[in-house]
Parts: structure tokens; sequence; C-alpha cells
């Protein structure tokens, strides 16, 4: 495995998209990565350009979750290249709440933000006044909330979002579209969202592709 600042820049497999024509914020060169014996992913090359937002598509177990967590620095065990911001922040398939501290600890301590930015924050995804109580205390499209405040309040350069609205019901699915796309209009953020929801991807991705083979490999997304 290599870690390196600087990366050599290929060639999209697709047609012209803004991350051919836009310095990328995100730039991945994988040459593999197995389990042990197993390859799981095979040669992988993606870049993300500010403002896009890019949706990974595939089957359940294929490897798009070890791919996200090779992007965001949590999976070590790869061979290749990645070049990612400092400021990044990242949404999991659930809230990963510090349920021992207040709403309001849950943005201070991470983000180190003031008590003007954080009832700011709360205020933009619905939760204002709700910074006293505790996560255990919040329904759980409220704990989505907090986790897309928590997120956006810390102006990333790029968002990772692995599976956000999984086992949410349609309703609910829908508010947090809702909330992310307005979120989004607010903080531009270049993002790159794994789902295996196709609705999910065609109404908020700007590029889809797919993860799929095996070893899995990236293409784009033919409808």
């Amino acid at each position: 495995m290599t870690h390196s600042a600087r990366l050599k820049l290929v060639s999209s497999c697709e047609h012209v998209n803004p991350a051919d024509t836009t310095p990328p914020v995100l730039s991945v060169a994988l040459d593999g990565m197995r389990f042990g014996e197993k390859p799981v992913l095979g040669p992988i090359e993606l870049r993300v350009a500010a403002r896009e937002t890019v949706a990974i598509t595939g089957p359940s177990g294929v490897g798009k979750t070890t791919l996200m967590r090779i992007i965001a620095g949590l999976e070590a065990r790869f061979d290749g290249h990645i070049r990612r911001p400092d400021n990044l922040a990242m949404v999991f398939q659930e809230p990963t709440l510090m349920r021992w501290r207040s709403v309001s600890d849950n943005l201070a301590i991470p983000l180190g933000l003031s008590p003007t930015k954080i009832a700011i924050a709360l205020e933009e995804v619905g939760l204002a006044g709700r910074g006293d109580a505790f996560p255990d205390q919040l329904s759980l499209g409220q704990q989505r909330r907090l986790s897309l405040a928590r997120a956006f309040a810390g102006k990333p350069d790029v968002l990772l979002m692995d599976e956000p609205f999984v086992s949410l019901d349609a309703e609910l699915s829908d508010e947090m579209m809702t909330l992310f796309e307005r979120l989004r209009d607010s903080h531009p953020v270049a993002t790159l969202l794994v789902t295996h929801a196709i609705h999910e991807a065609d109404r908020l991705a700007t590029r889809i592709l797919e993860l799929s083979g095996q070893p899995a490999r990236l293409k784009p997304r033919h409808t």
C-alpha cells in the first residue's frame, strides 16, 4: 500500500463530464484489494470534481462499503494511491453518535464549534432547541438529521455517504434526501454516495457509476 500526496491523473472511462474538465478534489487509483487470498476489488480509477455528486451503485456484498472505507482512510489493505483533502466528512449507514453526550456536544467535540455555530447547524436541520437532548431521546429521523448537521457543519471539501438513507421508510427517506439537497445547495461540497437504491442515485447524483464483477470494478451505469 502506498499513500502519496502526488498522483498521476488518469483519463475517465466516461464521456466528458465535470470531473474531466475540473481539477478533482478526490482522486483514486487502486491497483486492487484482497482479503487474504480472495480478490475483492480490481483496478479502480475515480476522480470527483468540486460540487459534483457521484453515486456508486451495485449489488450487496460487491465491495461498495470496502471501497468507501479505503477512500476514507479506514481500510489500509490495498495497493494504489488515494489523494483526498484533509477536510473530509463521512455519513455512515448508522448515525454513529456519542450517545452519552448531548446533541450540542456531538457537534462541539469533533468539530470545535462555538455555541452560536452549533445553534445555526441545528436550526438548518430542524433540530433547533434540542441541543441539550441526548441522541437516545431523538427519533431515528432526528438522529439522521444530527448526522447530516455534523457532516455539513465542518464545511468539508469532500463528503462520503455510505447508504445514508438505509432502513428508512419511503416517506422519511424522501424527507432526508430533501434535507440533503438543501444542505448541499447551501454548502457546496463534492459528494461520493454509496447506495443500492437506484432511485436515490437518479435523484441525487450528477454522475452514476456501478461497482460489479469479481474482483469488482467501476464502470458507468447506462440507463
